[in-house]
Order: structure tokens, then C-alpha cells, then sequence
């Protein structure tokens, strides 16, 4: 009696670029279903995992993994190029997390020039002593060799700003529930939408999944930080002047920020058809300022500290904004 042939097992990469661990970690937080994957997937490549060099990934054969989950904003020409290594040699790619993207909260570097980011650390910060200026140089000539370090751009990027992107996982980092639904849907074939699509995540506004009690009056005379008010953990953060970012935001998190009482932060990106979540999340405070005198108005959006830091915490540099122009 013959045996039906076994499946091979899908080639699996996951590489972080300028991020901060938490997506990598999302992986491992898929808990037992992480020994589904592990049937299902070789991990070929994974730098906070694996002893595997770069050389190692450059000498595998184009399109021979199936699948890389690249977290992390391009920061460096390290990370840019291993999005082109990766990108060669991977049948889909995909931004995993807001780094990856829409730039994320390495993105608020493009507030500032490269120039500005080295001498506020090498010489303005208050732990800093560095009377002779020093500051980091990419190629240093030793006895034993040549060191070389990456070249820090004076800019921050969304992947898809470097290389083409299959698809795009949002979150900050994305939930464990969506990673698991994403890889049976490449896995087994069924489910997955058009390339370039966002998965993992609903068409719908944080807002419309929230259970917080709203309103159709305006209310709002004063915005608030969130330690300075009393949340009644019922109604609307917007409605008492805190700045949530529900009404600009995706769903598919599960709302777990405004479920814990916390103002949603904008880590899932905007809702379908809102191509800029500052844009968007502007619009919807104007419709909460209880006032019609324009002097007034501005006293209250003069409440709002560093709204482009609030509106852009995650999407600055995939944005219609991108940067501060210097």
C-alpha cells in the first residue's frame, strides 16, 4: 500500500531591522500553536534566534525561502541591505509590525535631521562629556583589520520604500492571534487577499469596535494627558479630552489599549481610505471642540501636546508628511 508523499515543510525567515524585539517576541507569544508553525515551517533564518550569518543568507538560492516576516523600519545601510537580500531571495515578503510598516516610533526621528540626532547624543545629552567632538565614524583602521558600522541615513523607512512588500501585518506589535491566521492562510492557500493587502487587521476604525459610551454632542473645551484626568472607564476618551486615536486606526487589535483603560495609540495604521492618520485624527477632534469662536478653538488645540508627535507616533515616515522638512 503506498504512502501518500509528505508535504515539504515551507522555508521560513524572520529579520529585524531598526525595531525594538517586540515583534520578534510576537512570534514566540503564539505560545503552543508556535509547535504548529514549526511543523508546518524550517526557520532558515532568524537573527535573534539562529547562529546564521548573513553570507549564509546571500549564498541561498533566489525564491528559496517561502516566507519572511521583516520587522523593523530601514534605518542604515545594513537593514536596507538586508531588505534587498531578503526580498531576492523570498517568494513573499512581508512588513511585520508598524516599524516595518509605516515607519513606527523609530520613524519620530524624521522630526530631525541626522545632524541634529548626532550632536544632541554625542554632545548635548546630559550624561555626555565629549570636549573633542567625537562622533562615530562607519570605517576604523585597527592592527587587526578594518571595523566597519552601518551608515545611518538621515532618514527613516517604511520597507515598501525600499522594496517591494507582499504584504503588510500591522501592530505594535501585531497580535499573535492575527501571525497565526496569516500563516495557515499562506500555509494552506485559502484566504489569502491581492498582494500589497493589509492582513491580520479588519476594515473597520477602532472607534466602531469600541464599547465606550459616545455621543453626538461636542464636549471637549480642554485636552487632557491621560495621568491628568480621572478615566470613569466609560465614556469615550475623546469625549473627556484625551487624545485616543480610535477614530484614524484600523481595528483587528481587539481594542486592548482602550479595553485596559488606556487611549488607543495608533499602531494598526489608518482605516482604509484614509491615506494619513494625522489628517484623519484631525478631522475628528474638530468635530469634539464644543466652541465657534475661532480664538477660543485655537486655545484649545494649544492644550494638544506635540500633536504631530501623537497623530504621527507609528506613521510618520510612511505618511503623506514623511518628515519635517529641514
Amino acid at each position: 500500500m503506498s504512502q501518500e508523499p509528505t508535504k515539504p515543510k515551507l522555508k521560513l525567515a524572520i529579520y529585524w531591522g531598526a525595531a525594538c524585539g517586540g515583534c520578534c517576541v510576537s512570534v514566540l507569544d503564539t505560545h503552543e500553536k508556535l509547535l504548529d508553525i514549526v511543523a508546518a515551517a524550517d526557520l532558515v533564518f532568524w537573527p535573534i534566534a539562529m547562529d546564521i550569518k548573513y553570507k549564509d543568507v546571500e549564498n541561498m538560492p533566489d525564491k528559496s525561502i517561502d516566507l519572511t516576516l521583516f520587522n523593523g523600519a530601514v534605518r542604515n545601510s545594513e537593514n536596507k541591505h538586508m531588505a534587498q537580500v531578503l526580498r531576492q531571495k523570498s517568494k513573499i515578503l512581508v512588513a511585520y509590525g508598524s516599524c516595518a510598516y509605516m515607519g513606527g516610533i523609530p520613524g519620530l526621528a524624521n522630526f530631525f535631521s541626522k545632524n541634529d540626532i548626532f550632536k544632541r547624543a554625542y554632545e548635548e545629552t546630559e550624561s555626555t562629556f565629549n570636549p573633542e567632538k567625537t562622533y562615530p565614524v562607519t570605517s576604523t583602521s585597527v592592527k587587526e583589520g578594518t571595523l566597519e558600522i552601518p551608515v545611518m541615513f538621515n532618514d527613516v523607512f517604511p520597507l515598501d520604500q525600499i522594496v517591494d512588500v507582499d504584504y503588510y501585518i500591522p501592530g505594535c506589535p501585531p497580535q499573535s492571534e492575527r501571525l497565526i491566521e496569516v500563516f495557515s492562510a499562506i500555509v494552506t492557500g485559502i484566504g489569502l487577499p491581492p498582494a500589497g493587502s493589509v492582513v491580520g487587521a479588519n476594515d473597520k476604525t477602532n472607534c466602531d469596535e469600541c464599547k465606550r459610551k459616545k455621543s453626538d454632542k461636542k464636549q471637549v473645551r480642554k485636552f487632557y494627558r491621560p495621568w491628568e484626568i480621572q478615566d470613569d472607564k466609560e465614556t469615550c476618551f475623546i469625549e473627556q479630552g484625551v487624545i485616543c486615536m480610535g477614530p484614524a486606526t484600523r481595528s483587528g487589535c481587539g481594542v486592548r489599549c482602550v479595553e485596559g483603560n488606556s487611549p488607543c495609540r495608533g499602531c494598526y495604521g489608518p482605516p482604509p481610505g484614509a491615506t494619513d492618520p494625522g489628517a484623519k485624527m484631525m478631522a475628528a477632534i474638530g468635530t469634539m471642540i464644543n466652541s465657534n469662536d475661532p480664538d477660543e478653538i485655537d486655545n484649545i488645540i494649544e492644550t494638544i501636546v506635540d500633536p504631530a508627535g501623537l497623530f504621527y507616533r507609528f506613521s510618520l515616515p510612511g505618511s503623506i508628511l514623511g518628515r519635517k522638512v529641514i
